[in-house]
């Protein structure tokens, strides 16, 4: 697909190379993003776009000056938020301060087309609103965002020198408290100092520096399953996947799955919704993935999305007959678990299905592939010689008990996590593959999280596993990008 062939060029032409030996490879990488994102775009759009399409897609818009913009936002917590009242809703600062709050600027501001009155009469069945109450409650709002300190300010005189009165909700609150209102007066020096501010030529700085992008990055970072396995399989696929994100198509296989998923969690959605949990027939599971399928046309070459789409029409009717008069219906589909902290790093999540026995709790899994390859049989092994931190499969089973046991107020216990596979094997059969965690395969995991959380908050993701059959790894020394080579000890090569 074009995408595929975009992130081709970009991995194999040396682009990826040329920007992680630039000074300016974040700016660089921002700006591939947008390119990559607009060609999303204009895929998702004409899924059947030509080479040749898009590349007249870009001559106009070089002919036409049209430029792709890219927006880049920057932060500190040590500068200063200007927003409105309505914009800071469902934020909160340590230190915030009101100003302006004089009723020419509150109640009686003038609003946009606000010189005709309709007449009592006209919709007199329809509730009249309060604007001086909505006012309060929104000045409520902007009060509340205060965790700290709160200061609330107002102006004596306008610019004019006309006297200008104070907001009815600031005699509303010296009314309702002991507070006292203090005049603030400034410097001459101050003000001069301000008002030259008007008439001097103010330079623009944006941060280049990688250090500082990668600590607003991991200020606010949540460790899931996916940046455990990525980590643990090797510190340089997490740096570049889950941190700095390289523009990637989606493959074939993942496109395919996710319509999989789809088909199966509408299923049991429609089922819950049913007056008697029935569910709906497989005609109608089968016309949610043709759904998802076409809806994403744009991932599939034009023989793969056929191939694609017979394939899953049969493979999900022989899964509907083979186990519809065996599903739990107690069941909750698509849960995103977020919130969760365990010894000290937090967890977010999303699990295809939880099926309830009273309290208890099986996690399901669905996956598509072969259940019968060795592959897949190394994924789901726990730790071992071959694999002493266990397969990502054995570790995502222990991670979802970890985030499910954990949920406030529920009082769930996860008794196995099963993995579904929706594929059938070599035998034409489904098969289910379920794992029954131990309280040591718990800590086992949450000594893998602890360790992986330190050493990502100490930056420990710049140097690679070593192991000769890396993508990223091979990746930075084609490129020529390693600053130094470390020699891996005799013990570690024996558990790669």
């Amino acid at each position: 697909t074009l995408q595929q062939l975009f992130e081709n060029i970009i991995r194999n032409a040396g682009v990826l190379g040329y920007m992680m030996k630039s000074d300016e490879k974040i700016r660089l990488l921002q700006m591939l993003t947008v390119l990559f994102d607009f060609i999303k775009e204009e895929t998702a759009r004409n899924p059947l776009l030509t080479l040749q399409g898009l590349v007249s897609v870009f001559e106009l818009m070089e002919k036409e000056k049209l430029p792709l913009p890219m927006v880049q936002v920057s932060g500190s917590d040590k500068g200063v938020n200007l927003l409105t009242a309505h914009g800071s809703k469902g934020l909160e600062f340590e230190h915030v301060f009101i100003t302006g709050v004089n009723a020419y600027l509150w109640e009686k501001k003038r609003k946009p087309g606000g010189g005709y009155k309709f007449p009592d009469t006209l919709f007199s069945s329809m509730p009249a609103g309060d604007p001086d109450e909505e006012l309060r409650r929104l000045f409520y709002v902007a009060l509340t965002r205060a965790e700290k300190n709160l200061q609330v300010s107002y102006i004596k005189f306008r610019a004019d020198g006309k006297e200008a009165e104070h907001s009815m909700f600031i005699a509303e609150i010296v009314q309702a408290g002991d507070l006292a209102v203090a005049r603030i007066a400034l410097p001459e020096e101050e003000l001069m100092e301000f008002e030259g501010l008007n008439y001097i030529r103010l330079a623009p700085e944006i941060e280049k520096s990688e250090d500082d992008f990668i600590t607003a990055l991991l200020d606010k970072y949540v460790m899931n399953v996916t940046s455990l396995n990525n980590y643990l399989n090797c510190p340089l696929e997490f740096y570049f996947k889950n941190l700095l994100k390289i523009p990637s198509g989606k493959s074939e296989n993942t496109e395919f799955g996710s319509a999989i998923h789809l088909a199966i969690q509408k299923l049991f959605e429609d089922m819950q919704k049913s007056d008697h949990q029935q569910f709906p027939s497989k005609e109608i599971m089968i016309d949610y993935f043709r759904w998802y399928m076409v809806r994403h046309r744009e991932n599939f070459t034009e023989e793969a999305f056929e191939r694609r789409m017979e394939y899953g029409e049969k493979v999900l009717a022989d899964y509907y007959d083979h186990y519809i008069g065996s599903w739990n219906k107690i069941v909750s589909v698509e849960r995103n678990i977020r919130n969760i902290v365990v010894n000290g790093v937090p967890l977010k999540g999303k699990i295809d299905k939880l099926e309830f026995d009273g309290k208890d709790v099986n996690v399901v899994d669905y996956k598509t592939g072969d259940v019968t390859s060795n592959f897949t049989t190394l994924k789901l092994s726990p730790p071992g010689d071959k694999q002493p931190d266990g397969g990502d499969y054995w570790r995502q089973a222990v991670f979802y008990k970890m985030l499910v046991d954990n949920l406030d107020g529920k009082g769930w216990k996860v008794i196995s996590t099963e993995f579904d596979f929706i594929e059938p094997d070599k035998k034409k059969g489904y098969q289910k593959r379920k794992i029954y965690i131990e309280p040591a395969d718990i800590e086992t995991v949450t000594q893998q999280l602890t360790a992986v959380w330190q050493k990502i908050q100490a930056r420990d993701f710049y140097t690679g596993c070593g192991k000769e059959d890396c993508h990223w790894c091979n990746f930075v020394k084609d490129n020529k990008l390693e600053v130094a080579l470390h020699e891996i000890s005799t013990e570690a090569e024996q558990e790669i």
